[in-house]
């Protein structure tokens, strides 16, 4: 009993089109012909195509297909090269439906990075451009901190930020500096990184200046550039308040170092003298 293309290709649960081309790479043998010149296929036939078909459903690749089942010397390891590709994709799926699941189940928006959740999705548009815009620079440890501040309950300081309308009054603008810069001294304090930009970021530096900069030019008012341009000064200025009193730290002890040294050395006269000696300041001593 033999059978057409067609008939064992629906055998298999493969088709006609694919056969044929597993014809023209080699995997499978053309069988003998009849009379009338139709390929006659056989039961060995069919097993090699069911071979060939279980696979390429394990994501074997074509050019693999003859080396696995041959089993020869490149054969396990083609499939752990496979195994430890299939785990990579189910890592990557099982991300993606977690992400699927905070957007469905908590409200996460899609206009944001990964991972950021819901605690973000409020944020006026232009704030979520500006996240999205920074991670595509800044490493993953760097993105988690600015996550973890977006997290916790949002100040009133914040929402005002958000909310300056361009026309806000010069007086204004140097309040929330004020305010806003003990919040990121504090973040500097937890997180020293974030002070060096080449550290928190992925890409090199001239990029990542590029992208923060065209971000905040182009997702912040001018009265929130005012703002951020306070605050840099405070920091600024609040830098070299604190060189300054560790510069003067250390002359005070450099000056009591000195002081010291110079004690030392007048003691040191003293007994080359003999002005010191126990004997000579103590009138009776030696009876």
């Amino acid at each position: 009993m033999t059978w057409s293309t067609r008939q064992v290709a629906e055998l298999a649960g493969t088709t006609l089109k694919t056969v044929r081309h597993y014809h023209r790479l080699g995997l499978l043998e053309e069988p003998e012909r009849s009379p009338s010149g139709y390929k006659r296929y056989d039961v060995r036939h069919l097993v090699r195509l069911m071979g060939i078909r279980r696979l390429t459903d394990l994501g074997v690749p074509l050019s693999d297909i003859p080396s696995v089942a041959a089993a020869d010397g490149r054969s396990t390891e083609i499939l752990r090269a496979l195994d430890d590709e299939l785990a990579a994709n189910i890592e990557r799926q099982q991300r993606m439906r977690r992400q699927l699941a905070a957007v469905l189940e908590d409200g996460a928006s899609l206009d944001l990075p990964a991972d950021f959740g819901a605690a973000a999705a409020s944020l006026p548009r232009a704030q979520q451009d500006l996240l999205v815009a920074y991670s595509s620079v800044f490493t993953p440890t760097a993105m988690s901190v600015i996550r973890d501040q977006y997290a916790r309950p949002r100040d009133g300081i914040a929402e005002e930020f958000e909310q300056l309308p361009a026309d806000a009054p010069e007086d204004e603008r140097r309040r929330l500096a004020g305010h806003l810069a003990a919040e990121v001294r504090a973040q500097r304090a937890d997180h020293s990184f974030i002070t060096d930009l080449d550290a928190a970021s992925r890409r090199n530096g001239a990029l990542t200046r590029s992208v923060v900069t065209q971000a905040l030019v182009e997702f912040y008012n001018g009265a929130q550039l005012g703002v951020l341009r306070h605050l840099h000064a405070l920091l600024e200025q609040s830098e070299a308040d604190q060189a300054d009193q560790a510069d003067q730290a250390d002359q005070a002890d450099q000056a009591s170092v000195a002081d010291l040294a110079v004690e030392g050395d007048e003691r040191g006269e003293l007994y080359r003298s003999g002005d010191a000696h126990p004997q000579r300041v103590t009138p009776g001593a030696t009876g």
